[in-house]
């Protein structure tokens, strides 16, 4: 029997919206699709924590009262905390010095005990380094209990129904846009939808400065894409092509979006609508392309939206090309901005 409080909070998660983005971003006639998956409570990855921690109780890999413990950039704690709420689990979230205050603020609103490591780990950057933490930590603690988002199948399985949603609300999909970091909901939303459309074509966003795609690690500015570390999560062989974009051309996204659509949101918004953008632009006509939105803007007034943090890092006025550079192997050169490979 379903709880009042599960009624009060699982029930929040999913049914997201889409909405259509045209001018500037394409000519008058073309756009593409954006699924805003702001409007969950925390954000995209509320369906992921759900799922996993359903899972595992489940399966009984999580008891009854045991402790969460997981490695977090700020959205899927979020997620874990609704999930923690809604099923009476503590969570603590090991963070680095890059989450957003306001971030920090909400989690321990949420009833999360949040752990800021305070070194990036020499060859694993700021990642390995709260890994390192949460290792520490579950041994710590007895019977507890990580999601382990970056390597956990059932990361990939929770982004099933956000694909049953798509085909429901636009039927047809020809290319489809996802951010990529832990590699969840890129592999999961392409798996399902190729069973209905196998011509489907899945376009990867990273991060310039991640290591998933075989460039080097770089300091990143930019949150909730990329990443230092290679989580087996991600589908390599499921991507048609991938794009890397350089945090200034997402804050200029981002902000044309606020200004032009008010449908908007954070640094992997941003990315993906660049390259969504040149799909829509460069495709046949007719095609049609969806992007997936991970979040909204709330978590980013100190950074994407805020003129004096962007002004600090020449983000400022500084629209992406209109075409991407183009390289055909990660080794030919360290990408710097707007960058595609096609992969097949």
């Amino acid at each position: 029997m379903t709880s009042i409080t599960e009624l009060t909070t699982t029930h929040l998660v999913g049914h997201t919206p889409v909405c259509r983005i045209g001018e500037p971003f394409a000519p008058p006639g073309r756009g593409f699709w954006a699924k805003l998956e702001g409007a969950n409570p925390g954000g995209l990855k509320d369906r992921a924590a759900l799922h996993i921690v359903e899972r595992a109780r489940a399966r009984g890999d999580l008891s009854s009262g045991a402790m969460i413990v997981e490695s977090t950039s700020g959205t899927f704690g979020l997620g874990l905390a609704l999930a923690g709420i809604a099923y009476g689990h503590p969570v603590t979230v090991v963070t680095d010095p890059g989450m957003e205050a306001i971030m920090e603020t909400l989690l321990v609103s949420y009833g999360v005990r949040v752990e800021t490591v305070t070194r990036p780990h020499p060859r694993g950057g700021w990642q390995q380094a709260r890994l390192d933490r949460v290792a520490r930590l579950l041994a710590s603690v007895p019977g507890s209990y990580c999601p382990d988002q970056y390597d956990n199948p059932d990361n990939v399985e929770a982004y099933t129904s956000l694909a049953d949603e798509l085909l429901t609300q636009l039927g047809r999909i020809d290319v489809l846009v996802c951010s990529v970091g832990t590699g969840g909901h890129s592999a999961g939303v392409a798996r399902r939808l190729r069973r209905r459309l196998p011509a489907l074509r899945l376009v990867g966003v990273d991060a310039v400065g991640s290591t998933i795609f075989g460039q080097p690690a770089r300091p990143r500015l930019m949150r909730g894409l990329g990443s230092s570390i290679h989580p087996r999560n991600v589908d390599h062989d499921a991507f048609d092509e991938v794009h890397w974009v350089a945090p200034h051309e997402a804050v200029w996204a981002s902000r044309t979006l606020a200004q032009t659509h008010y449908a908007t949101g954070g640094w992997s918004v941003g990315a993906v609508t660049v390259v969504a953008a040149w799909h829509a632009r460069t495709q046949p006509p007719g095609t049609r392309i969806v992007a997936v939105f991970p979040d909204g803007p709330a978590r980013y007034y100190t950074t994407v939206f805020d003129d004096a943090y962007c002004a600090g890092h020449h983000l400022l006025d500084r629209p992406p090309n209109d075409e991407p550079d183009e390289i055909k192997d990660p080794g030919e050169a360290e990408v710097t901005r707007w960058t595609r490979m096609v992969m097949r």
